[in-house]
């Protein structure tokens, strides 16, 4: 029986303690799918389907398994694509108890609603401090994110706009 389970999250954009969490669960679970999906808290930088390429394009140039699939879903409950998918766990990268706060009570209830566990794992310490509302903020103000995501996010953030 194969373990499927998803790595949801906005990745906007990709940070490389996103990739961190990511490459780990690709170690630990025989498939991963890498879930895109819109946070209606949030005001997004990029658009969905930017998120998905970018995320395609970091996973590959970081030549993680074989077995993650970046993809991103809008049409309903993160549990409803877990049960479409198979996908038994969720895994969520957390970095302080303000996310342990804010997890848990999701966490719960996914596991009542479809039986979905949640797996909570720490990023790499050097990782810990950055969210991708920071690199926004930094990339907004002109610094530089290179230390903080994939050298394609970065290329892409700092590339001129019309």
């Amino acid at each position: 029986m194969s373990r499927i389970a998803v790595v949801p999250g906005s990745f906007d954009p990709v940070t490389l303690g996103h990739l961190d969490v990511i490459e780990r669960a690709a170690k630990t679970f025989d498939e991963v799918h890498v879930l895109v999906v819109h946070n209606p808290g949030k005001t997004a930088l990029l658009p969905i389907a930017q998120r998905v390429s970018l995320l395609e394009q970091a996973v590959a140039d970081a030549r993680f398994a074989g077995n993650i699939r970046v993809t991103s879903w809008s049409m309903g409950l993160l549990v409803d694509y877990c049960t479409e998918v198979g996908a038994s766990v969720i895994v969520k990268g957390i970095r302080s108890q303000v996310d342990v706060a804010y997890e848990t009570p999701m966490a719960i209830v996914n596991r009542d609603l479809a039986a979905v566990e949640t797996i909570f794992m720490l990023p790499n310490p050097a990782h810990a401090h950055v969210s991708s509302s920071l690199v926004r903020q930094v990339a907004a103000l002109g610094g530089d994110v290179a230390p903080y995501v994939p050298r394609v996010v970065s290329e892409f953030l700092q590339a001129p706009r019309d």
